[in-house]
């Protein structure tokens, strides 16, 4: 029908916001498996169980980067008519995954941790608790300073800082547990522990719920509909704007689509097309949105839509 046209702006291409910071993530994930690696050495020499717990930590932490830079090789894949949006969701199932397994180890950690604290382990070694812990600390200090640029612009790139700072704290509880005992508190050990489960749980729970507003196609953080429906009416011709809806695909790609009313004599001698380029400067102009598209129709196209949904 001719009074009907379809805008579509695509800014974006083919990247992703997590694909824009995939060499960061790949040197956080290398740092993240040594220090890993060498707490579960330092955990088993000196009986530490608050530096198992952070291995395992640290171990999640791997695992989601890992699943983070896979996702974000799969959003680069190019569309097809089956998957018109390629496969840029992954990047949003791969967080979600990240989330459960945070959620997991946080509650392994309080239990494990509240076992030990009712039977501590005398025989500790504190001094090499407190040496690995340090160098653990310094490590995660690095890998937070190369995530946190990247950390506002994808989901997956925040889920890796906040993991990385959790695995800081991580380091400094097991310090302070360290001296502890030293100084004949074996039990600070377990507390240590717990601890560290409570830091994961609400981070692990920030992210879940992140994730579940990406997966129900809520509005995106920042889009006021109101604000963009007010904007949109503002422009010449335009008499109203309904079914307006705003979602995003993947971190870093809000889209929007809405059906534009349009005056009938503008329609009729060909004003369409003008209305639907001011729309796109108006949306690109005012509001963070790369993917839009424009139903445009007269105010007799609406009556009719209307009788039907009544």
């Amino acid at each position: 029908m001719s009074g009907h046209s379809h805008s579509h702006s695509h800014s974006h291409g083919a990247s992703t916001a997590t694909g824009a910071h995939r060499r960061r993530l790949v040197i956080v994930l290398c740092i993240t498996l040594g220090v890993m690696a060498l707490e579960v050495v330092g955990a088993l020499v000196s009986g530490s169980l608050a530096l198992l717990a952070d291995a395992g930590h640290m171990l999640t932490d791997a695992t989601g980067i890992g699943i983070a830079l896979f996702a974000s090789w799969l959003a680069t894949r190019p569309a097809s008519p089956t998957r018109t949006f390629g496969w840029q969701r992954a990047e949003i199932l791969a967080a979600l995954t990240n989330a459960l397994i945070l959620g997991t180890v946080a509650v392994l950690a309080i239990v494990e941790g509240v076992s030990r604290f009712r039977s501590p382990d005398p025989e500790i070694q504190a001094g090499l608790m407190i040496g690995v812990a340090v160098v653990g600390l310094v490590a995660n200090a690095v890998g937070l300073r190369l995530l946190s640029a990247g950390q506002a612009e994808s989901l997956n790139v925040r889920g890796a800082y906040l993991e990385v700072l959790g695995d800081l704290l991580g380091s400094v509880a097991v310090i302070v547990a360290g001296f502890f005992v030293a100084v004949g508190f074996p039990g600070a050990d377990g507390l240590a522990s717990v601890a560290i489960g409570l830091m994961i749980l609400p981070r692990a729970f920030m992210l879940l719920r992140e994730v579940a507003a990406v997966l129900l196609e809520s509005t995106p953080a920042g889009v006021d509909l109101e604000k963009v429906r007010t904007h949109m009416e503002g422009i010449p011709g335009v008499v109203g704007v309904h079914d307006l809806h705003a979602w995003t695909i993947t971190s870093g790609v809000p889209v929007m689509s809405a059906h534009v009313v349009v005056q009938e004599d503008l329609l009729a001698c060909g004003g369409g097309t003008e209305v639907l380029q001011r729309l796109k400067e108006c949306l690109g102009g005012h509001f963070d949105v790369d993917h839009c598209t424009f139903q445009i129709e007269p105010p007799s196209m609406q009556e009719t839509e209307e009788s039907v949904h009544h």
